[in-house]
């Protein structure tokens, strides 16, 4: 199965906002929602300061801790993106207080809202919106290793202006979907070294939620055997109603009984 994956290269962007205004065009998305947020990030000491632009988005974790959560199925892997089928969300917000990047919101319609990877654009053979309308070259999408193996030519050279440059993604969170040509360090650009699901919710997986499953599926046991023996004596009294006219009919005198009486 090929593997897609966005490069993003902080380098390279600069901010103009073609790829906010593009996403939330494209996917006809409402007035407060957008999935793309574009922000300056300085760091360091006068005169030897540093700025980036930070563009923050659903970076499709491949370990996607959403999808581990989501009880509905609504939020699933696919071409080593995270998709949403917003159609089976129940509005539980399990994926918002799991997801380590803070990606997932609940919308006002009270639905899950995030990236799916533009799956129905690129399923027709498009790009996604924001890569197509990047004037700078700093968005891409293709192949996850060719996606790889561009990441690591731009790495080193923007180390030539950012001796800390480095490339983020690669194995993160199992591999993101979205390799990161970053100019510093992670927490300088206030992403996770480590990603990993909150520690609450790690322990929701690994006791409530099995005992809920546990729970669900005594109910529904008990439910079935319920049925059951209501059904069973449904056909008891069926038959015992049948039986009843047979037994009166057995009983009642005969003609010849009648005459011999008299």
């Amino acid at each position: 199965m090929t593997t897609y994956a966005y490069l993003l290269d902080l380098g390279r962007c600069l901010g103009c906002q073609a790829c906010v205004a593009a996403c939330k065009t494209g996917n006809e998305l409402p007035q407060n929602v957008q999935y793309i947020t574009i922000s300056e990030k300085s760091w360091g000491k006068f005169p030897t300061l540093q700025s980036v632009i930070e563009n923050k988005r659903c970076y499709h974790c491949a370990e996607a801790a959403c999808v581990s959560v989501c009880p509905t199925g609504a939020l699933f892997k696919e071409d080593g993106l995270t998709r949403l089928e917003r159609d089976k969300c129940s509005g539980c917000g399990y994926c918002v207080d799991a997801c380590p990047f803070g990606v997932p919101k609940v919308a006002a319609d009270g639905l899950s809202s995030k990236c799916d990877g533009c799956a129905e654009v690129v399923k027709a053979g498009g790009q996604p919106w924001c890569v197509k309308t990047c004037p700078s070259g700093a968005l891409r999408y293709g192949e996850r290793e060719e996606i790889l193996a561009e990441a690591r030519q731009r790495v080193e050279f923007l180390k030539t202006r950012y001796p800390k440059a480095r490339l983020y993604g690669e194995s993160e969170a199992g591999g993101l979907g979205v390799i990161v040509v970053l100019p510093a360090d992670p927490e300088t650009l206030d992403l996770p070294l480590n990603p990993q699901i909150p520690a609450a919710i790690q322990t929701w997986q690994k006791v409530v939620q099995p005992a809920s499953l546990g729970l669900t599926g005594l109910a529904v046991l008990t439910t079935g055997l319920a049925a059951f023996i209501a059904r069973r004596n449904h056909h008891k009294e069926l038959e015992r109603m049948r039986q009843q006219p047979m037994a009166k009919a057995a009983a009642r005198p005969t003609s010849d009984t009648k005459e011999s009486d008299r």
